[in-house]
């Protein structure tokens, strides 16, 4: 989004809404001046002159001015919440529509609840824009321009203050505060979104801070935000005020100014008396339009700020990959001199690594914690880009398969697997809605999950789960996905040793055709893999099977040593 220039595209989407709602605008605003112009014509009529006709005349239109002001008013209100209702439809269904290539990465550059603040208050936020920002000053110009035109007829003078009085009320006074507004700096959006992300972090982590003895110190901190964010609501809400009262006091000197200007020329024979209330009251009717214009400084600078920080969400141009979709055929993938850096770090993660693997072969990475292992994964996956290099599946160069085919094929177990509120059959069957029971329980019963119930409730991110059972949980939801590349992330790191193997065994007898990538730091069982890699600094140091690397009596060999010795 290109900040309010996008917004204002997806609202000028519902052309006949938003015109309705101007037209609609337009009349009740000229029928309520219409209205007090009758009122004004009425009182001087009734003084001057005993027309009886005249008066029931002018008393209908009356009636006639305040029924199409009511009418006129009720369809402005309609036709414009209804166009930002659908506005802000579109926005959201925009907003995915470029979050989703870009998601993966965006949990290292925000935090969570910041994110959700955003998403969620930002965009609400916006529903303004039409309603406060967009709407008045076009609706003012039209009511104000024909006033001004119908006013020139009696008086040139009441015209030319009338003109001031709508430069001075619509564009002046607004463009000053909101000029005061931005030289200020008020950051309202960005104290909600602080606010936001620490009370996210003060729930996950309150377990902890109760266990340390830390408790206070966060409550303080988010006083302290609560207060900052109290404050610039305060600011905003004073400066809204301030505006109000400087355009109603210039209303009333234009207005003051019509009445005495008129009551000079009247008494110098130059307007006619009968006119003057009349033009005082077009004066009062058309000033009563001008309240929106108080709050449109804090309006506008909030829907340029929250355009901002969504746009600073999603600008950055998504990875551009074509839509193509993987052959049917066993997967081989090859990686050729592939590095990457995390943004803003210095270190590389990945620094030049080279490998192949075979379809149907087993491969296990391993190596210190740091050392490239999950990076080397999510790159794989297509989760995270590659900064430079290739990698290949069947001979042919990734960028040319979408995402989506991508992950169609693989089973990806995690060191961190999400669960959703909900039961043990509605997180399954995530991987396979058309899985029954049966097939349910057949998976749970491979993962040594068979006294699981499908019915047992599952709380928010499987908090009434153990950390094996998260694991086993997660690994019978990727049998069930059915693909036959795997990439299995410590998935069994929570488990016992022995239950840990046994799930490996049987995955591997159960699924001969399928290409497994485990990273593991429990070395054991390694004999069963057809190659081992060997990472260190984000490098490949080593590779070969089993039995090569202890020959080679390198790093590989220096880890097994040191495990037999705390084993021992």
């Amino acid at each position: 989004m290109n900040g309010l220039s996008q917004i204002l595209k997806l609202t000028l989407r519902e052309k006949k809404d938003v015109t309705l709602a101007i037209i609609f605008g337009m009349l009740a605003g000229l029928a309520s001046v219409a209205l007090l112009a009758s009122s004004g014509y009425l009182i001087s009529k009734a003084a001057l002159t005993g027309q009886l006709t005249v008066l029931i005349v002018i008393g209908a239109c009356l009636k006639l001015f305040g029924l199409a002001s009511a009418l006129s008013r009720y369809s402005e209100r309609l036709f414009s919440h209804r166009a930002t209702f659908t506005m802000l439809g579109n926005l959201r269904v925009s907003f995915f529509e470029r979050l989703s290539p870009v998601a993966p990465e965006l949990y290292g550059k925000y935090r969570s609840g910041d994110l959700l603040s955003r998403i969620i208050g930002d965009v609400e936020s916006l529903q303004n824009f039409l309603l406060r920002v967009f709407y008045p000053p076009v609706v003012l110009l039209l009511v104000f321009t024909g006033t001004i035109l119908f006013t020139l007829y009696f008086s040139i003078q009441t015209a030319i203050l009338l003109a001031a009085g709508f430069l001075l009320t619509t564009v002046a006074v607004p463009a000053y505060f909101a000029w005061r507004r931005r030289r200020n700096d008020w950051r309202i959006r960005e104290s909600r979104g602080a606010l936001s992300a620490e009370a996210t972090e003060f729930l996950y982590g309150f377990r902890d801070l109760k266990i340390y003895r830390q408790l206070t110190g966060k409550e303080q901190q988010l006083t302290a935000l609560i207060d900052s964010y109290n404050e610039e609501q305060r600011k905003e809400g004073k400066e809204e005020v301030y505006s109000q009262s400087i355009n109603a006091l210039v209303a009333f000197l234009i207005s003051l100014a019509i009445l005495a200007m008129g009551a000079y020329f009247t008494a110098a024979g130059e307007l006619d008396g009968l006119f003057l209330a009349m033009l005082v009251m077009i004066s009062f009717g058309v000033f009563e339009n001008i309240a929106p214009m108080a709050a449109f400084p804090g309006h506008f600078e909030e829907s340029r700020k929250a355009a901002a920080r969504l746009e600073e969400v999603v600008g950055e141009a998504p990875r551009h990959k074509k839509t193509g979709e993987l052959p049917a055929d066993p997967l081989s993938i090859s990686v050729r001199n592939l590095s990457y850096t995390f943004p803003d770090e210095q270190r590389p993660a990945l620094d030049g690594i080279s490998l192949n693997l075979p379809a149907g072969s087993k491969t296990a990475i391993v190596g210190a914690s740091g050392s490239g292992k999950s990076t080397l994964l999510s790159v794989l996956m297509d989760v995270l880009p590659a900064g430079e290099g290739e990698i290949t599946f069947n001979g042919r160069d990734s960028v040319e398969f979408s995402q989506e085919s991508i992950w169609s094929r693989m089973n990806v177990v995690l060191q961190e697997n999400h669960f959703f509120y909900g039961t043990i059959r509605s997180n399954l069957q995530l991987a396979d809605s058309a899985a029954d029971d049966a097939q349910l329980t057949e998976a749970l019963q491979k993962v040594e999950l068979a006294d699981f119930s499908l019915d047992m409730e599952v709380e928010e991110k499987g908090q009434n789960l153990s950390g094996g059972e998260r694991q086993r949980l997660a690994i019978a939801r990727a049998i069930l996905k059915a693909g036959e590349l795997w990439l299995l992330d410590e998935p069994v790191s929570s488990v016992d040793s022995a239950t840990g193997q046994l799930i490996y065994e049987r995955l591997f007898r159960n699924y001969p055709g399928g290409t497994f990538i485990i990273i593991s730091h429990d070395l054991s069982g390694l004999h069963a893999m057809d190659q081992i890699l060997v990472m260190e600094n984000g490098r490949l140091i080593e590779q070969g099977t089993y039995e090569e690397l202890l020959e080679q009596k390198g790093y590989f060999y220096g880890m097994k040593e040191l495990e037999r010795e705390i084993l021992a």
